[in-house]
C-alpha cells in the first residue's frame, strides 16, 4: 500500500521518536531531543506562515516569550494549573496576532519583515523592564507542569529528561498532523494560492487580507506552545526566549530544512539543535561555522536540505 505525503511524513516522524532513544548514549540526550521537538513545533508554525502563505516574520520569538512567560506568571498571580497556562498563553498570542497582523499584513517584503520584527523587540523590551513581574533579566521560575507524577500514579516512572522527550514529541506529532491536514484543506489551497500571486488569489475569489491573517494567528500559537513548552521543561525562563536572535533561528531552522515541508522544516530544526551540541570542540569557531553551513545550502540547496536530497534521490532512481 502507498502512504500519502502525510502519511509517510507522520510516520518517519513517530519512527524517529520511538526508535531514536535506542541510540542515547546517556540520559543528556532525552533533553537535547525534547529541545528539537520543541523548536519543531516552532518552524512547523513557521511553515504555515511563510511556506504556505508565503509571509514573512522576524518577531515569532515574541509569541513565544508570551506563552513561556504566561505558564510563569499565570500559576502565581491567578492560581491556575501550568496547563491552562499554556492555553491562555496561546489565546493571548491569538489575540495579539490578530491585532497586530491586521496593519502590519497589509505591507509586503522587507516592509513586513520590519514590522513583525518591531513587535518582537517590544515584546523582549517589555519583558526585561517588567522586573517586579517578570524578573528582568534575570529570569523567572515556572511551576512544575506535574503530569509526571501522575504517570508515575499509573505505573509509568520516567526520568524528567524521558517524560519530556515523550511529551515533546507528542505535541510536535499533533503540531504536525494540524499542519499536514490544513496543506490539501480548502484554507491551505487558498494560503497556497496567495503565496503564488496575491493578484491571481484575489482574482478567483480568496479573500487574501483574511488568509494572510489566519496564517499569522495559526503560525503565533504555534510558536506560543513551543515558549510554553520550553519554559516548563526548563523550570526557569529569561527574556531570551523573546529576543532578536531566537526569531532568526526559528526561521533559519525552517529555510535550513525547507520552509516549504513541514518535514523539511523539523529536520532543520534538528540540524540546528543538534550543531551547537556538535560544535563545542570548535568553541570559539562555532558561529562561524554555522554561518558557512548555511550559505552552502543557500547556494547549492536552494529550496532547503531535505526537499533537495529527496530530489536529487528521486532522480538518481529515476
Amino acid at each position: 500500500m502507498k502512504l500519502t505525503p502525510k502519511q509517510a511524513t507522520l510516520l518517519t516522524l513517530v519512527v524517529l521518536i520511538a526508535l531514536t532513544p535506542f541510540f542515547f548514549p546517556s540520559g543528556y540526550y532525552y533533553r537535547v531531543g525534547a529541545l528539537i521537538f520543541v523548536n519543531g513545533l516552532a518552524v512547523t508554525g513557521i511553515v504555515i506562515l511563510t511556506g504556505y502563505a508565503g509571509q514573512i516574520s522576524l518577531g515569532h520569538a515574541g509569541f513565544a516569550g508570551i506563552g513561556a512567560y504566561a505558564c510563569a506568571l499565570a500559576p502565581v498571580h491567578l492560581g491556575i494549573h501550568p496547563a491552562f497556562a499554556v492555553v491562555l498563553g496561546a489565546l493571548i498570542s491569538a489575540v495579539l496576532a490578530w491585532l497586530v497582523g491586521r496593519p502590519i499584513l497589509r505591507l509586503k517584503g522587507y516592509y513586513l519583515a520590519v514590522a513583525s520584527l518591531g513587535f518582537g523587540i517590544l515584546v523582549s523590551m517589555v519583558l526585561n523592564n517588567e522586573r517586579e513581574l517578570t524578573g528582568g533579566p534575570d529570569g523567572i521560575d515556572v511551576a512544575d507542569l506535574g503530569l509526571r507524577g501522575l504517570l508515575k500514579d499509573f505505573g509509568m516512572d520516567l526520568t524528567n529528561g524521558e517524560f519530556w522527550y515523550f511529551f515533546s514529541g507528542l505535541c510536535l506529532l499533533l503540531g504536525a498532523w494540524l499542519a499536514l491536514n490544513l496543506y490539501n484543506s480548502p484554507t491551505g489551497r487558498a494560503l497556497r494560492a496567495l503565496h503564488g500571486s496575491e493578484i491571481a488569489a484575489r482574482t478567483v475569489g480568496v479573500d487574501v487580507a483574511r488568509m494572510k491573517l489566519n496564517a499569522f494567528v495559526v503560525s503565533a500559537v504555534y510558536a506560543s506552545v513551543s515558549g510554553s513548552l520550553l519554559a516548563l521543561q526548563n523550570k526557569f525562563i529569561t527574556p531570551d526566549v523573546a529576543g532578536f536572535m531566537h526569531s532568526i533561528e526559528m526561521v533559519t531552522m525552517a529555510v535550513l530544512g525547507g520552509v516549504g515541508s513541514v518535514l523539511g522544516a523539523i529536520f532543520g530544526a534538528g540540524i540546528l539543535t543538534l550543531l551547537p551540541q556538535v560544535l563545542t570542540v570548535f568553541a570559539e569557531y562555532e558561529q562561524l561555522v554555522l554561518g558557512l553551513v548555511m550559505m552552502l545550502v543557500m547556494i547549492f540547496l536552494r529550496e532547503g536540505l531535505l526537499p533537495s536530497i529527496l530530489r536529487k534521490l528521486r532522480g538518481t532512481g529515476e
